[in-house]
């Protein structure tokens, strides 16, 4: 019969019981005073003295009236706690040898490395994230990355919301290449607001556009491939390329986006943002996407065109998506078209698409099967309910208004900065770009207007080598008075920032 748990009582409830056996090799130190069951405490120290070799395999364990009778307590803890030692094959019982440590339990390797909590020693450091994190910093933030929700139709947005939720269930995977309602959606939408003719089977629907480039990486391209990269360009998607274990090569960019000339190398592919290159945010000329396309005919590569806020532009022409050009040109399965609703609508429901030849699509779809088993089917259900309406065309519309505003806003304010600074990047997004003067750091800028309660980036992250000296503007998040109030600000900072390099009499008035 095992006896009561319950240990004999001892002057001091509260204090710890005797500490020290003669026949275990390290002391014990069981306590009435922890809400651990004094079982429990017993069976974890010697489990833990095992586990550190502080008892080796065959060690035997002292009898249970022995071991009670040094411990102060009863005999039934020790007998519980040998039990629980028995169970989980920490000790072993003969008969004719009582309990012992179990002959093959394993003893630590001398001077084995050992990493914090039990992680492995050999693995690797995490790198910096290359993202903001969420939330905004103190004062006002230019944060690039964000857009507004302000023009917003909400009853729209619930209605697709609430219909989503009258769907059936099914108890069954759904297709994870994305519906096909919305992918016929997507399909008409791109082709509506950019031009780009597609099918619904030629579309994949993502979790955005970084989910979409971690798909393209690992199952379009052979280990270690070669790819080429803007510089000074997009930081996230140059991770995910290093961290799958390609090779990225730095390219130049200028006003009319990625320069392609007789030296640019080969390579298995080119990331590029051709739209509004990110960050410095010019527009690839029609030349230069002609020549991206021969390059990329001449040396069998694919082409990733991230076309990730496209739908904003400001009295500037729209061009042709490479993919469209390179479909006219009968290279279509070359380029691989990003597209994303972070922009468009809300970063928070996590969609994106790619438009891609079928060879290109279907090891996508392979690989978001693996990884996934793809799309929430409630959050595709509203977003065709708002694309198949005429909801997000709408939205569009009052965006671009509400956006020009906040831009006009913004440069308006910029604009008498001649000689000290020159804006890039106006003609669509929802970011500029302010180049400053050589005399003006980037850095010294932004820590005064830190100082001063207003947030800017500079370039230093986006860039492998010396980064442009400029300033990066974010204004999808901000109202146009905040635009201006925030510009007002920036244009008086430059202005201090150069008197003091002496390159004339401005103040900050």
């Amino acid at each position: 019969m095992v006896a009561p748990l319950k240990a004999p009582l001892s002057t001091d409830l509260r204090g710890p019981l005797p500490t020290r056996t003669d026949e275990l090799p390290f002391p014990l130190d069981l306590r009435r005073d922890q809400t651990e069951a004094l079982h429990a405490q017993l069976a974890r120290q010697i489990r833990e003295a095992v586990l550190s070799g502080l008892l080796p395999g065959g060690t035997p364990l002292p009898g249970t009236r022995t071991l009670a009778r040094t411990l102060g307590v009863t005999r039934g803890v020790v007998e519980t706690a040998y039990a629980e030692l028995l169970a989980d094959g920490t000790a072993q019982a003969e008969v004719g040898r009582g309990t012992r440590v179990r002959d093959e339990t394993p003893t630590p390797a001398p001077n084995a490395p050992a990493g914090p909590a039990g992680v492995p020693a050999w693995l690797p450091g995490i790198p910096p994230l290359p993202v903001d994190g969420p939330g905004t910093r103190p004062g006002l933030d230019f944060r690039v990355g964000v857009t507004g929700t302000a023009t917003l139709d909400l009853r729209a947005w619930r209605q697709a919301w609430s219909d989503a939720a009258r769907e059936p269930v099914s108890g069954d995977y759904a297709d994870p290449a994305g519906e096909h309602r919305l992918r016929a959606a997507l399909a008409a939408f791109v082709g509506r607001q950019r031009g780009l003719g597609a099918q619904p089977e030629d579309v994949l629907v993502t979790g955005g556009t970084l989910h979409a480039l971690n798909l393209i990486v690992r199952s379009v391209l052979p280990p270690g491939s070669r790819v080429l990269m803007e510089n000074p360009g997009y930081r996230a998607a140059r991770q995910v390329l290093l961290d799958a274990g390609h090779e990225v090569l730095p390219v130049p960019v200028d006003g009319d986006g990625l320069i392609v000339n007789a030296d640019t190398p080969a390579a298995r592919l080119v990331y590029v943002t051709p739209s509004h290159q990110f960050p410095l945010g010019g527009r690839m000329c029609l030349s230069r996407r002609l020549a991206l396309l021969e390059w990329a005919a001449r040396h069998d590569a694919l082409i990733v065109e991230d076309d990730y806020d496209g739908e904003f532009r400001y009295g500037a022409p729209p061009l042709p998506p490479l993919a469209a050009l390179a479909a006219q040109t009968g290279a279509g399965g070359r380029v691989m078209y990003l597209g994303t609703l972070s922009k468009v609508l809300t970063p928070s429901v996590r969609t994106g698409f790619v438009v891609a030849a079928p060879p290109l699509l279907s090891r996508l779809v392979r690989a978001r099967t693996l990884l996934d088993f793809g799309p929430p089917v409630q959050v595709q259900a509203a977003l065709t309910h708002l694309l198949t309406g005429g909801h997000v065309d709408r939205h569009i519309r009052r965006s671009r208004r509400w956006h020009a505003q906040v831009r006009a806003a913004l440069t308006g304010t910029l604009n008498g900065l001649d000689g000290l600074a020159h804006l890039g990047g106006i003609e669509a997004g929802l970011h500029v770009c302010l180049h400053l003067h050589p005399a003006l750091p980037a850095r010294d800028v932004a820590a005064q207007l830190t100082a001063q309660g207003v947030q800017v980036t500079t370039l230093d992250t986006y860039t492998l080598g010396e980064a442009p000296n400029a300033l990066l503007l974010g204004h999808g998040g901000l109202s146009a008075a905040q635009a201006a109030a925030g510009g007002r600000v920036i244009a008086g900072a430059v202005r201090s920032c150069a008197t003091r390099a002496g390159l004339a009499p401005y103040s900050d008035a």
